[in-house]
């Protein structure tokens, strides 16, 4: 798709690779007559459960931020529990812990990974801690050893934000099979599954599994494709929880059906298009992402370049500057301490997190996705060095 913006070819900063079959897959949903919660979603539940591995289960949602609440809610997240988070993500990672009336402990981020730092973590530990959810950051793993031995140390539960790390390997494991308690992915328009909406909770705990589907779905005990394919009477259900509204239709899951079977060569020309950025941009002005450690696999769902003291131009300006040449840039995150609902909620300051602000003052998301050719990289890459070189 090529926008034409004041006479120029404007390169969005991110798109879904959307084909044919995803498209065939979405018709055959329509004209099925099955548009809610039904067969496609069950077939993509199983085959992500697949992709995963290691025995676990999948529960298809329609946000990340759902799957996120259901899974505090499962481990009975409470009103006064404290939750350790980071404060360098998107809102929804810590207004899913305000849902059930408990509060979040902002830690700062390693400056170098941008994950949360790990060794900062005890000193935010208190009697009121109940979990921990780390974010990994772009599509790297945080340092999920250390954070699986404080919550052992303290009997805390960790449950894994990895909107951004699909499929992101840790210490030669999948993000989803390592041995927390839920690990929950977003399939939004702009990751590296993308269904347009949508998220996956992934668990091997039989218990949570079990209360994330109740909860999914009003808290009744049998969905409607249950309810309409089993041999009981097709109208008869039971409430048995002040459940939620967060059920997966089959036209998004059609998407995803499709989008899992591509996921691993589109990973790999993320990785490509990273690689090339890094040698383009290996003499500027410039910090680059931090690589995976051996054993360990970057995920590419975003390409973020932090500026320099010497850069000589800012970021602001250097957003700016793109969008002139006809290049979108995005910028990844505006810290939670920065926005009025938790500054002032909880007292934030800049000072508070010093490497969190400091990125956040550099960062530029460049565009990384896999419908973006050799010609419009060349054109991104180009255009950087011309403001930086």
């Amino acid at each position: 798709m090529k926008l034409i913006l004041n006479n120029i070819s404007f390169l969005p900063f991110a798109l879904p690779d959307i084909g044919e079959e995803e498209i065939s897959e979405v018709v055959d949903s329509l004209r099925s007559g099955w548009l809610t919660t039904g067969p496609k979603t069950k077939r993509f539940e199983v085959e992500f459960a697949r992709f995963i591995g290691e025995g676990v289960q999948a529960i298809a949602v329609n946000s990340a931020t759902a799957g996120l609440h259901l899974a505090l809610e499962a481990i009975a997240i409470s009103p006064g529990d404290e939750v350790i988070t980071s404060p360098y993500t998107f809102t929804a990672t810590a207004e899913v812990i305000r849902y059930l009336g408990a509060n979040p402990v902002f830690v700062d981020v390693n400056p170098k990974t941008l994950n949360i730092d790990v060794n900062q973590i005890r000193n935010a530990i208190t009697e009121r801690t109940r979990a921990i959810i780390p974010v990994h950051f772009a599509g790297l793993a945080c340092d999920m050893q250390e954070i699986m031995n404080i919550s052992s140390e303290y009997n805390l539960r960790v449950i894994e934000d990895a909107a951004h790390a699909l499929p992101t390997l840790y210490n030669g494991k999948i993000i989803g099979s390592l041995d927390t308690d839920v690990t929950v992915f977003s399939f939004y328009a702009t990751k590296t599954l993308a269904t347009g909406e949508g998220g996956m909770v992934v668990t091997c705990n039989e218990e949570i599994a079990k209360r994330c589907r109740l909860m999914r779905l009003h808290g009744i005990n049998r969905d409607a494709f249950d309810r309409y394919t089993s041999d009981k009477p097709s109208w008869y259900y039971e409430v048995i929880a002040p459940g939620f509204k967060y059920n997966m239709t089959d036209v998004a899951s059609s998407l995803g059906i499709h989008q899992l079977r591509k996921l691993n060569d589109m990973r790999a020309k993320r990785e490509a298009m990273a690689r090339k950025y890094d040698e383009a941009f290996q003499d500027l002005p410039i910090i680059l992402p931090a690589r995976p450690l051996p054993g360990d696999q970057h995920a590419w769902h975003l390409y973020v370049i932090r500026l320099r003291d010497d850069a000589k131009i800012g970021r602001d300006n250097f957003i700016s500057e793109m969008f002139r040449k006809g290049i979108g840039c995005s910028v990844h995150f505006i810290p939670l301490h920065l926005h009025p609902y938790w500054r002032d909620t909880y007292q934030l300051k800049p000072d508070d997190f010093p490497s969190t602000h400091d990125a956040y003052k550099r960062a530029i998301s460049l565009p990384l996705y896999t419908r973006l050719s050799d010609q419009d990289q060349e054109r991104v890459i180009q255009a950087v060095i011309e403001l930086l070189g």
